[in-house]
C-alpha cells in the first residue's frame, strides 16, 4: 500500500490544487463505489444495462476506489500499511473460530 500511496501522492502533487478536502474525497469515493455496485448489479443482479450503456471493467472500478482511498489516506497522513496490518490482527483474533475452515 505504501507504494500505491506514493504513486498517488506523486501524481496529485504535480497539480497546484493538490488534495481535495476529506469530505470532498469521501463524496468521490461514494461515487466510485456506486459505479462498482452498478456494474456488479448489471452483471450479477436483476438490473440489466440499458442498450445505450457501455460495459465497464470491474477491475477498473475497483482501481478507482483504491486510488480515491489512497487520496483520502494521504490527505489525512494515514499509513494504510500500518492500518491494514492492525485490521488483519483484529479479524484474525475476533474471527479465528467464527467460520468453518478448509
Amino acid at each position: 500500500m505504501k507504494k500505491i500511496q506514493k504513486q498517488v501522492d506523486n501524481w496529485v502533487r504535480q497539480y497546484k490544487i493538490e488534495y481535495f478536502k476529506p469530505l470532498e474525497i469521501l463524496a468521490r469515493l461514494i461515487e466510485e463505489v456506486g459505479e462498482l455496485a452498478r456494474e456488479l448489479n448489471h452483471r450479477f443482479g436483476p438490473k440489466k444495462k440499458k442498450t445505450t450503456e457501455e460495459t465497464k471493467e470491474i477491475g477498473d472500478e475497483m482501481a478507482d476506489i483504491i486510488f480515491t482511498l489512497a487520496c483520502l489516506a494521504n490527505s489525512l497522513g494515514i499509513d494504510l500499511d500500518k492500518s491494514f496490518k492492525e485490521m488483519m490482527k483484529k479479524y484474525q483474533k475476533r474471527d479465528n473460530n467464527r467460520y468453518e475452515k478448509k
